[in-house]
């Protein structure tokens, strides 16, 4: 990194990437703990978010977490080009995108990452996500009702299929590493299983009120790294998401009071909990305000082994992110997605 983007970072009250935690991945690679979610719902624009981008990677962020269905990785890519052409190399990045259900068929997985390569402006990717394990489509907008008529359950061999397709990314060098998203431990062991190329991470809901602990200890104890989304509890999901079961991640009180001893916002002792946990963090905001906080909180005195354990206490197991619209025609409700009884659920 240049003296003038170091100069640059400082000036702007940001944080010197060098000093963020990492993990390491099965093959070395190191993936910044901390990204940048890109996911805006309905409520913020791909300008909007882009500009966020380019925002935290001026602080210093390294880690980007896109996906082909947000629909702005176009913006995102401009975005990229002018911190790059800025002094920002493009090695000092870690890229993340996303396979969508509608490409899982064989001929399309590697057509849809070289478009999103050319929306991001990028001879490569460091990391590319199945980010659904259903081939289950549904349009933008749609409320939790909504149905895909042609819908399937989790068929293995068919997500084998698109699997070989993503270990075709990785031999041409499209891509550096492939992961899964929104598993499950019974689907995960067949992946494991099959796999030439070994899923690096698994990207999972994660926060205070649902830590997933064995999924996630099942994830490292197979040499995976857990990307958690949603970790501050998700405030900007989509509507369809919400419901009256729902809490709140950071009104926890265990979360307030940590919270005021350090002096930042209760989201930030989120962040850092999932830090210290084992995880990386990909919390998404668009205002410079919340992502420079979070990401000098980060860096800043950690949580007590005593606070590490209370917030360990507070699982509710509370997912909000629930998938519904991905439901097939004989499921009996959106639990069917997770295989809650141990088994993939048909």
């Amino acid at each position: 990194m240049s003296d003038n983007l170091n100069e640059t970072i400082a000036e702007s009250g940001g944080v010197d990437p060098a000093t963020v935690p990492f993990r390491t991945l099965h093959t070395g690679s190191k993936i910044p703990a901390i990204g940048l979610g890109t996911f805006g719902s309905d409520k913020y624009s791909g300008a909007e978010v882009a500009e966020a981008v380019k925002g935290a990677i001026r602080v210093g962020y390294r880690h980007v977490d896109c996906a082909a269905v947000y629909g702005n990785e176009h913006l995102i890519g401009q975005a990229l080009r002018e911190v790059m052409d800025s002094g920002v190399k493009r090695e000092e990045l870690w890229i993340t995108s996303k396979l969508w259900n509608d490409k899982h068929a064989e001929t399309d997985v590697i057509p849809a990452c070289e478009n999103t390569l050319k929306d991001l402006q990028l001879d490569y990717l460091d990391l590319y996500l199945v980010h659904w394990p259903f081939p289950n489509h549904h349009a933008p907008g749609v409320d939790a009702d909504a149905r895909d008529p042609h819908a399937t359950p989790y068929i293995h061999e068919n997500f084998m299929k698109t699997w070989r397709q993503m270990e075709k990314l990785v031999e041409r060098g499209l891509v550096k590493h492939i992961g899964t998203s929104n598993m499950t431990i019974p689907k995960l062991k067949r992946v494991l299983r099959d796999a030439r190329v070994k899923p690096a991470v698994n990207e999972m809901e994660l926060h205070p009120h649902f830590q997933q602990p064995e999924l996630f200890k099942f994830v490292n104890n197979n040499g995976m790294v857990a990307i958690g989304y949603s970790p501050i509890g998700s405030p900007s999901r989509p509507e369809r998401d919400r419901t009256e079961e729902d809490t709140v991640d950071i009104e926890d009180p265990v979360i307030v009071r940590i919270a005021e001893r350090l002096g930042v916002h209760p989201a930030v002792v989120c962040v850092k909990w999932a830090v210290q946990r084992g995880q990386v963090s990909i919390p998404f905001s668009v205002r410079r305000s919340q992502y420079l906080s979070t990401l000098q909180g980060l860096v800043s005195d950690p949580l007590t082994e005593e606070e590490m354990q209370a917030v360990a206490a507070i699982d509710k197991n509370c997912r909000l992110i629930k998938g519904q619209v991905f439901l097939w025609e004989h499921a009996q409700g959106w639990e069917d997605l997770w295989d809650l009884d141990g088994e993939i659920a048909r």
